[in-house]
């Protein structure tokens, strides 16, 4: 399966500067991402965020749907897929009123990304259903006390065991190294803030070389 990065930033001056790198598949987002940019939890507001994400390169974007019950969440997640039909992915809880309306959800062919995933039998739900994704939150399950790599590769040992096409959505990632320490255990899907894709490029012996390379290119053409 191929590397799948997400930038997680509801931010559009972060997708102008991140989405035309090429390194990132889509964008993720949920209410909270949008307090914290100032953009406004709004249908009509959502539309010209994801026509503006989608102008950009953006694959697929993942919105999340609203509303506490399953109802409002069914309804919701309509409203939002229906913003670029096959490119939006429904985001809801792992709840049984989120699990309730991403079966219907599904059965209409839309993507739903489950989220809010904390426990490794909750990956169940998501490969009972035929959710495209779900997104355990690493940084959070450590909060807990826990060992958050465990628990995740665990989840992916789950998926794999039942053959389940569900991806593993890797979320609440802290730190650039537990990418490559998850990779190396096989999950290949992930989504990471801005500082966090900036701080891959944070080698100071890389940056040091390149600013070698530009100088000695100057010496050689002076």
């Amino acid at each position: 399966m191929r590397l799948r990065l997400f930038l997680d930033s509801a931010d559009p001056h972060a997708w102008s500067q991140w989405l035309p790198t090429g390194l990132f598949h889509g964008i993720t987002t949920n209410p909270s991402l949008l307090r914290q940019a100032g953009q406004p939890c709004r249908l009509e507001h959502l539309n010209q965020l994801s026509r503006r994400a989608l102008d950009l390169g953006c694959k697929e974007l993942h919105l999340q749907a609203w509303g506490g019950d399953a109802a409002s969440y069914l309804a919701c997640g309509h409203q939002l897929a229906a913003f670029a039909p096959g490119r939006i992915a429904v985001k809801l809880p792992v709840s049984l009123a989120g699990a309730t309306a991403a079966r219907e959800l599904i059965a209409a062919d839309l993507p739903v990304t489950f989220t809010a995933c904390y426990e490794v039998p909750q990956v169940l739900i998501a490969a009972a259903l035929g959710a495209a994704y779900i997104a355990p939150y690493l940084g959070r399950i450590g909060d807990q006390g826990r060992d958050g790599q465990a628990e995740l590769v665990a989840m992916q040992r789950s998926l794999d065991g039942l053959g389940s096409s569900v991806r593993l959505l890797v979320a609440s990632l802290r730190q650039s190294t537990d990418l490559g320490l998850l990779a190396a255990a096989g999950l290949d899907t992930f989504t990471i803030s801005p500082a966090i894709a900036s701080s891959l490029f944070g080698c100071e012996a890389t940056n040091a070389d390149a600013r070698r390379f530009e100088a000695d290119a100057g010496c050689a053409t002076s």
